[in-house]
C-alpha cells in the first residue's frame, strides 16, 4: 500500500546514501590510519581525487587525519539527525490520516 511513498515524499532515500558515502569515508580514513601505523610508515593521505584504499602520495600530520575523521563525524550525526526529523514526520502524517 505505501510502498514507494517514503521515496516519493520525503529526502530519505537521499539521506541513507548521505549516510552511507560517510561511512564510506570514515572507513577510508581509518584504513589510512592503520595501515600507516601498522607498516610503521610516516601518515599520508592518497592523492587529492583518489578512490578509497589508493596508495598515499606524501607525508601528512595525523592532525590533519582526525580533523577530517572529526569533520565526518558532525555530517554523519547532523544527516542522521535529519532523517530521524524526516521518518518522524512521515510518521506523523501517516497517523493523521
Amino acid at each position: 500500500m505505501l510502498y514507494g511513498f517514503i521515496h516519493r515524499a520525503s529526502s530519505a532515500d537521499k539521506l541513507k546514501a548521505s549516510l552511507d558515502a560517510s561511512v564510506q569515508r570514515t572507513r577510508a580514513i581509518a584504513d589510512r590510519v592503520a595501515r600507516a601505523s601498522v607498516d610503521k610508515q610516516a601518515f599520508s593521505l592518497p592523492a587529492i581525487g583518489a578512490e578509497p584504499g589508493a596508495q598515499a602520495t606524501g607525508p601528512v600530520d595525523i592532525e590533519a587525519e582526525m580533523v577530517s575523521l572529526a569533520d565526518e563525524q558532525i555530517r554523519f550525526e547532523t544527516t542522521a539527525k535529519l532523517l530521524e526529523k524526516t521518518y518522524a514526520s512521515l510518521r506523523g502524517a501517516i497517523r493523521e490520516r
